[in-house]
């Protein structure tokens, strides 16, 4: 984890902002690409060896980690191509080709299909899944280092969960600083899948309808055990909470964030109280503006 943490260290240490009575945000929209997704990135990137860096990288994301994998590979002058579902937020996918990466859209069956067939082993470049990785999960690893440090009273850390990276990256990181934290995965009612998962011991099949697209991803088997052992409990966000959540992060905190970011803040928020130290952690801030539209004017009908 520490050399982990060494690899990404030309990334910002994203601020602790206070929220509350003993509530804290992690600001990980204020990294480079929006998202925490870079940290995974950065890490996996650096462990490449010198024909992996000419062959280049490709990567699955619906948003976030395209991002951070067209951002890491540009810094390190190497090819990136992205499958990405055609639903993806358009200024997620500007800004994946701003960066230089090659955006292969496909209908979101049509993904799945190519993930469960294993598509990317026909492809010359090197795969980086965007959260089942093991380097890319020691990446995240470093927020849960961080986090140590800026707050030595930390209790709990809220987590919102989409494949599941985050969340066992953060536990890991606490738990090589010696800390003991209860760890909270948080879900949306729209796509509750992890939590269900956890609770009836099979995955569910679900059709998103959450504007948290970045945890709408499906379900990966070999993250089940992993999930089991980082996440203490499970929270689930109603969808109506979370639309609300987005526009008073960004009308009472200054703070803009995704429906996967916002679900950190709506979880930290309910289960905060002035005894305990809980940090929500803002895992994005990469929202559509016509939908941070709609979700501001919506709160304010």
């Amino acid at each position: 984890m520490r050399d982990a943490a060494a690899r990404t260290a030309g990334l910002p240490a994203t601020p602790l902002v206070a929220a509350g009575p003993g509530a804290w945000l992690k600001l990980e929209t204020l990294q480079p690409t929006g998202s925490f997704k870079v940290r995974g990135f950065t890490n996996a990137v650096a462990l490449l060896s010198p024909a992996e860096r000419r062959a280049g990288i490709v990567t699955v994301s619906a948003g976030n980690a395209a991002l951070a994998a067209a951002y890491v590979a540009r810094e390190n002058d190497i090819p990136c191509k992205v499958v990405m579902f055609d639903t993806a937020p358009p200024p997620k996918r500007v800004g994946v080709e701003r960066l230089g990466a090659e955006v292969i859209a496909m209908p979101r069956i049509k993904v799945l299909d190519w993930m469960a067939l294993r598509g990317y082993e026909s492809m010359a470049e090197t795969f980086i899944h965007p959260f089942a990785n093991e380097a890319v999960m020691a990446g995240h690893a470093s927020l849960g280092l961080e986090l140590a440090e800026q707050l030595p009273g930390l209790t709990r850390v809220v987590v919102p969960v989409g494949g599941g990276g985050l969340i066992v990256g953060i536990a890991s990181g606490l738990a090589a600083a010696g800390r003991d934290v209860e760890v909270v995965g948080v879900q949306s009612d729209g796509y509750d899948l992890w939590v269900r998962t956890m609770a009836e011991g099979t995955a569910p099949a679900l059709t998103p309808a959450t504007i948290a697209d970045g945890t709408a991803g499906p379900d990966q088997a070999d993250m089940h055990a992993r999930l089991a052992g980082a996440v203490d409990r499970w929270l689930t966000v109603p969808e109506g909470r979370l639309r609300r959540a987005v526009a008073e992060l960004a009308t009472n905190h200054r703070v803009v964030a995704e429906g996967a970011g916002a679900l950190g803040f709506a979880g930290a928020m309910e289960l905060a109280d002035p005894l305990t130290a809980t940090v929500g952690v803002v895992s994005g801030g990469n929202i559509d503006p016509r939908l941070l539209a709609a979700l501001l004017q919506e709160a304010n009908a």
